[in-house]
């Protein structure tokens, strides 16, 4: 399993509002996309969401966004390691992604950018 990178994960109340701030800060334009009702833009290593407070309630629960080579693989190692893959592999605009609760507790979203 090879970890790429990790994307920092800001919410804010005013999508259109932020992202300039971030590409300016970044130097790259905006990915935007929406995912369950919640407005996502993927800058640099920042990935800004907006949306219905009952769906960014769940999504705070995810500490950072973790780049891999292969999320199958990353399953394979976490469970192997005394983790736990609690949602996915599942298809995202960019790739595949999971989330999974490492043995202290903490969760982590870890995507691919595999088709």
């Amino acid at each position: 399993m090879d970890i790429l990178g990790a994307t920092l994960r800001i919410y804010v109340d005013d999508l259109d509002k932020a992202i300039p701030f971030y590409e300016g800060l970044a130097g790259g334009r905006a990915m935007r996309f929406e995912r369950g009702g919640v407005q996502v833009a993927a800058v640099g290593c920042f990935l800004l969401m907006s949306g219905p407070e009952s769906q960014l309630e769940v999504l705070r629960k995810v500490v950072a966004t973790i780049a891999v080579t292969d999320v199958e693989e990353t399953a394979r190692v976490l469970t192997e390691l005394g983790g736990e893959v609690v949602a996915g592999p599942l298809p995202t605009p960019a790739g595949r992604n999971l989330i999974a609760r490492h043995p202290d507790g903490v969760v982590y979203e870890y995507a691919d950018r595999r088709a």
